[in-house]
């Protein structure tokens, strides 16, 4: 007796009965199996930062001073090409007026080294020149007036012109003078004067009113020049030696304290080792003469 092969599954046996279930549905694999806690908790509710964390706090900045402000104006500094050329340049500035303030106190630094005496000396000396200036200025007034309040006009004309031509023949050198002045003797024995120290001690005694020069048996004019020769020194291309004797016409209270200045003249040769005597008399002789140059080129221009 065949066997029939029953090849469908055999339903399996039901469970006792109890009591009811309530069929748990399937889920896919993967996935959280829903539960009956998830219906019993409330949703989930996404967490929120707090408002203060949302934004941050900031501690308020504390006041500066001007003080503080200024220094962080000024530092760290900020320096441009143009400030750069504009500091230059007064840097140049500043260092000419250094060195110029510097050389004008080495210039001074004989004043200021220099007794009262001699400051009062030098004082004087200054005033006699402004007198010298002014008794000019009056002179000239006084021709001025004559010549306009002369009667006869032309014979006054004549009459300054001879006493001009007078004047400027002792300047000249073309006449012969006398009159009050100095004697000044320089002995070098050492052979250390030269020519620009004899020049100084001319241009000193011009500048305190000296009139007329002579110097060994040289009348000394405007035109005068002094070259070093040898063992001696040139004048206008006379040659003389030591002792260099100076006749001078002019004010002795003039003449001698502008020689004696301090770091004037008679102190310069000093230092030269040479001996310098200054002599003031009432009545100087200054007879060397010069010839009258006729210019080549210069003639009048009055007509």
């Amino acid at each position: 007796m065949s066997e029939h092969r029953n090849d469908e599954p055999t339903p399996a046996q039901a469970p006792p009965p109890g009591p009811a279930q309530t069929p748990r549905p399937r889920t896919a694999p993967g996935t959280a199996p829903a539960s009956g806690l998830r219906k019993e908790l409330p949703a989930e509710v996404p967490a929120s930062a707090p408002a203060s964390a949302q934004v941050p706090r900031t501690e308020p900045e504390p006041r500066l001073t001007g003080r503080q402000r200024l220094v962080m104006g000024l530092w760290p500094p900020r320096v441009t090409r143009a400030q750069l050329i504009v500091a230059l340049l007064l840097f140049g500035l500043g260092f000419g007026l250094a060195v110029q303030v510097a050389s004008n106190s080495d210039g001074d630094s004989a004043l200021r080294g220099a007794r009262q005496e001699d400051l009062v000396r030098i004082l004087d000396e200054l005033d006699d020149r402004t007198q010298r200036l002014e008794d000019e200025k009056q002179g000239l007034e006084k021709q001025r007036e004559e010549l306009e309040n002369s009667s006869d006009q032309a014979e006054e004309a004549r009459r300054q012109t001879v006493e001009k031509e007078r004047q400027l023949g002792v300047l000249a050198g073309t006449v012969a003078a006398q009159g009050p002045g100095i004697t000044m003797t320089i002995e070098d024995t050492k052979g250390t004067v030269e020519a620009d120290m004899l020049l100084d001690a001319i241009q000193e005694l011009r500048a305190a009113g000296a009139e007329a020069i002579q110097v060994n048996g040289v009348r000394v004019v405007a035109g005068t020049y002094l070259t070093d020769s040898g063992n001696g020194v040139g004048v206008d291309g006379n040659k003389i030696t030591a002792p260099y004797r100076f006749k001078v016409i002019g004010k002795p209270q003039d003449l001698e304290p502008a020689l004696n200045i301090p770091g004037g003249v008679v102190q310069t040769l000093e230092k030269e080792q040479a001996t310098v005597t200054v002599e003031r008399s009432t009545k100087i002789v200054v007879d060397a003469l010069r010839a009258a140059e006729r210019p080549d080129y210069a003639r009048s221009s009055s007509r």
